[in-house]
């Protein structure tokens, strides 16, 4: 294709306003056979201090904050050089990633289109008139709200959404006003680094937005610094309840994290489109998704011919190269990850779990697409996020006992029930512990601009790109009193 040279890169530096050099360089490697994709430069605490004080300084400097209108023409040359380099993106992300081609397509096309949300919102939302002369006391006053960055963004990110996250995380802060500084997963760093660089490259000056790779400790170096004014963070629930302890007072945060997400199939759903929908919410992006389907409730008159179906279904996903087009499935993220699936599943069967497809590994980095009946309610596969392509079914007698092994974890995210009745449906949203019920859909539906909260254990704070630009600012009132008010 046209754009391949592009992606011939060996070697990319960080990008801090730091004159140190880098600790080392580390390979970015290709999840699916282990080949070298690229290396990168791995920054030090030096860099971490360089990249905080220059940061910190912009902020600071009042005078020199980018105005509105400058940060919506940034945003539209970035989704413009976006959009130009579409397939570039979509395939270094595939490669670095796993995610078949065919669904990292539809993430460059979300993530263009986040773009867009970013100054769509900032564009619109402004400051409040606050009502005064309700009393005496508050005679003579006019009041108003204006929005102001609230300092700082350290956005720490995830690898399944290579592409997207960073819009979520660091085009907010842009948009916003902050200056940022981003982590991205040490595993897929490439799709964040080029986005930055096409970032700088669409206007925004250099030290508004840098990225660096680097390890735990210089990364928690970075996020717990007295200067940073809010952590986006998406990764695992222990390592970011960690961080968020650690935080200087003042850090504001949003974590988000994982969760194991449950499928009620009511007595009178449709249960074709509950299996098209399942199957997709299950197996997408080998299940590597913090919403992925995991735990589906069936009446247990049905629930052995709905687990079949789906099986049967399952074993028809293509499983291969994620660069391939007609991939549908494929690699794990690290190989250590298809050993630890495996176990998860060999425990589940041996407690007396059925398992009606998959449960092997294909190679040390491929697992089929594998569905449990009934495991136990103690098994791993049950009570915690297994993030591979595992679905577990299991058979109810009442919807309200569906609904109860549904909330009985300490994680709650999305969830989603499918009927033909809107007072189930109703039912569902009511009793089902979740920020989002699907009715009809499965639980990995997301649109960019809608909220997405993990609670409880599953994270703090709201999603979404216009609510992620409003928690990256204050509400900053102006109060006048005036004797001719």
């Amino acid at each position: 294709m046209a754009a391949q040279p592009a992606l011939i890169r060996r070697h990319w530096r960080l990008l801090v306003e730091s004159s140190v050099a880098p600790e080392r360089s580390a390979s970015v490697v290709a999840p699916f056979d282990g080949a070298e994709i690229a290396t990168v430069d791995v920054a030090g605490p030096r860099h971490a201090d360089d990249a905080l004080a220059a940061a910190y300084a912009l902020y600071r400097n009042r005078d020199a904050w980018l105005p509105l209108h400058e940060r919506v023409a940034i945003l539209d040359k970035l989704g413009a050089l976006m959009t130009q380099h579409r397939d570039v993106l979509a395939l270094e992300a595939a490669r670095e990633g796993g995610k078949p081609l065919v669904d990292s397509k539809v993430e460059i096309t979300r993530a263009i289109d986040g773009v867009r949300l970013c100054t769509e919102h900032i564009r619109r939302d402004a400051g409040d008139v606050i009502p005064m002369g309700t009393t005496a006391a508050a005679a003579g006053r006019l009041a108003f709200t204006q929005k102001e960055p609230i300092g700082v963004v350290v956005a720490v990110s995830a690898f399944n959404h290579p592409l997207n996250l960073i819009v979520h995380q660091v085009l907010a802060a842009v948009a916003a006003g902050c200056p940022v500084i981003v982590k991205p997963a040490s595993t897929t760093p490439l799709s964040c680094l080029r986005i930055v660089e096409l970032l700088h490259e669409a206007g925004l000056p250099k030290a508004w937005c840098q990225a660096l790779v680097c390890g735990r400790v210089v990364a928690e170096r970075l996020v717990t610094d007295a200067r940073v004014g809010f952590l986006s963070f998406i990764g695992s629930g222990e390592v970011g309840w960690a961080l968020r302890a650690k935080l200087a007072p003042g850090t504001r945060c949003a974590l988000e994290h994982g969760g194991v997400a449950p499928v009620i199939v009511g007595p009178n759903a449709d249960h074709e489109l509950a299996l098209t929908a399942v199957l997709k919410g299950g197996f997408y992006h080998a299940g590597q998704v913090c919403v992925s389907v995991k735990r589906v409730y069936v009446p247990r008159a049905h629930a052995r011919g709905w687990a079949q179906a789906l099986a049967d279904r399952a074993k028809l996903l293509r499983i291969g190269d994620p660069t391939d087009p007609k991939t549908e499935v494929g690699p794990l993220i690290q190989h250590g990850e298809t050993t630890r699936i495996h176990q998860w599943v060999t425990a589940a069967v041996a407690a007396g779990a059925e398992r009606l497809c998959g449960g092997e590994p294909l190679s040390p980095s491929t697992y089929p697409c594998t569905v449990l009946l009934d495991p136990p309610a103690d098994a791993d596969v049950s009570r915690k996020e297994v993030f591979g392509p595992v679905v577990c079914v299991y058979g109810y007698d009442d919807i309200v006992d569906a609904f109860a092994a549904a909330n009985s974890l300490p994680f709650s995210f999305q969830a989603a029930i499918f009927t033909r009745d809107l007072d189930a449906a109703l039912r569902g949203f009511k009793h089902l512990d979740a920020s989002a019920v699907m009715v009809n859909d499965h639980t990995a539906f997301r649109v960019d601009g809608m909220p997405f909260a993990g609670l409880r254990e599953s994270g703090l704070g709201v999603g979404g790109i216009p609510h992620t630009i409003d928690d990256m600012r204050i509400d900053k009132m102006l109060v006048i009193k005036s004797p001719v008010l």
